[in-house]
């Protein structure tokens, strides 16, 4: 609990006044004679030969304010330089911390980051899932990537790519895609938001920085603590089943491979409509709304001459379109289309 101090003591005060009616200045007068000299209020000869001489108070007030308010503004300068300081030496801070025992690694520098992933890629083993909601920065960026996930593929890597559906606009990125899906990369993209990462045999991952303060746009966490990479991997295999297959072509409702006239989304809604799943469900996996569902199951019924969707499930059932091959993920054992699990 602060104590208020007064501007000017009882005793300096008394003082002033005894020195304006000419009375003298004893031995016990010292410290608040010495308060009106700081005041400007009295002037004292320097030889001790003459009385103190009282001043203007007026003017030793405006002096004295003029003195606090140049004080207060030092003051407020040093006080609104302290976050700024702080976040300067938080971001050096937080690299120590993080680095000397903790499960999680904070890097500032694009070209720790970059480091940091290429190795963390180049000793993958199993899978590797990247979701990139921006365009890459550069051409050298993507030819470093494509580097990096040819040779994971190359060690039989499942190599999982999530874009921004704006990506399938970009003659750059679908050039990527179409060399990285020749090679056995798989690629998706999302209308919706999603949060960058990248996930490496689900025991480490990459994502940006949400906890240092005005650290730059680039900085990442290097996490490997088992829990969070889990739930980190979640989240994008969540991002996952929401998205259209994509092979590097710009629509995302083109007809699939199998040659039945059925695009990936009428296959995914036949399939989870015979398996009784809920319209709201299987709307939301896919990223559309219940109109556009809807229409999809009316083009549906329409195409086998029924009315109901009990009989559309009947008659999918029994067409040659759901005989097609699924290619099957062999690194979750779902079906490549249906959404289920995310696919490599």
């Amino acid at each position: 609990m602060s104590v208020e101090v007064p501007v000017l003591s009882a005793a300096a005060r008394a003082l002033y006044a005894r020195i304006t009616r000419g009375e003298p200045a004893g031995h016990a007068d010292g410290a608040a004679l010495d308060e009106l000299v700081d005041w400007h209020l009295v002037a004292v000869d320097p030889d001790g030969d003459r009385a103190p001489i009282a001043l203007d108070p007026q003017e030793a007030g405006r002096r004295r304010l003029d003195d606090e308010l140049r004080d207060m503004a030092a003051r407020a300068a040093r006080t609104a330089a302290i976050p700024a300081l702080a976040d300067e030496l938080g971001v050096h801070f937080e690299r120590a911390k993080w680095r000397s025992g903790s499960s999680s690694e904070f890097l500032a520098e694009p070209e720790q980051v970059d480091a940091r992933i290429g190795e963390a890629v180049g000793g993958a083993e199993t899978e590797l899932w990247t979701a990139r909601p921006r365009r890459p920065r550069s051409p050298e960026l993507i030819e470093s990537t494509m580097a990096h996930e040819a040779e994971a593929l190359a060690r039989g890597v499942h190599v999982r790519t999530l874009c921004h559906d704006s990506e399938r606009d970009d003659p750059r990125t679908r050039a990527w895609v179409t060399a990285m899906t020749a090679q056995g990369g798989r690629f998706r993209t999302l209308a919706a938001p999603f949060q960058q990462c990248v996930v490496v045999d689900r025991r480490q991952a990459f994502i940006p920085d949400h906890v240092v303060n005005s650290s730059p746009s680039h900085a990442a966490w290097h996490v490997v603590d088992r829990a969070l990479v889990a739930y980190i991997a979640e989240g994008f295999a969540e991002a996952w089943r929401r998205a259209d297959i994509w092979h590097a072509d710009p629509e995302p409702g083109r007809p699939d491979d199998g040659g039945s006239g059925l695009t990936r989304r009428q296959r995914e809604i036949l399939m989870d409509t015979a398996a009784g799943i809920d319209q709201r469900i299987t709307a939301r996996r896919l990223g559309i709304g219940l109109r556009t569902l809807s229409k999809e199951l009316g083009d549906l019924r329409a195409r086998w001459g029924v009315s109901t969707l009990a009989a559309l499930s009947y008659q999918w059932a029994l067409s040659a379109e759901r005989q097609q091959p699924h290619h099957d993920d062999p690194a979750t054992g779902a079906r490549s289309g249906t959404g289920s699990a995310p696919g490599p």
